[in-house]
């Protein structure tokens, strides 16, 4: 493999993980019938963005408060979240 070969395949990669990490940090869309519910959401399975990480997916903990998820309208109090962030 030559040396400009190389440095086209890097550049590739490069540009395929930038790719990559963008999509992975967006936030998932509500979808009707849903409401945010904090408190509920296990490791990795949160909805959206705090100020501990950039968005969905990236919660370390279970039912970390600062964290939420849409779930079905209603069911929030049931799950034991809250409706609102904590302050």
């Amino acid at each position: 493999m030559n040396q400009k070969t190389m440095i086209q395949a890097a550049v590739t990669g490069i540009v395929a993980l930038g790719l990559a990490g963008f999509a992975a940090a967006q936030p998932v869309q509500q979808k009707a019938g849903t409401e945010k519910c904090y408190g509920v959401a296990k490791a990795g399975q949160n909805d959206c963005g705090t100020a501990k990480h950039a968005c969905a997916g990236m919660s370390k903990m279970d039912n970390d408060p600062t964290e939420w998820k849409y779930v079905a309208k209603g069911t929030c109090d049931k799950m034991g979240g809250k409706m609102a962030a904590p302050k």
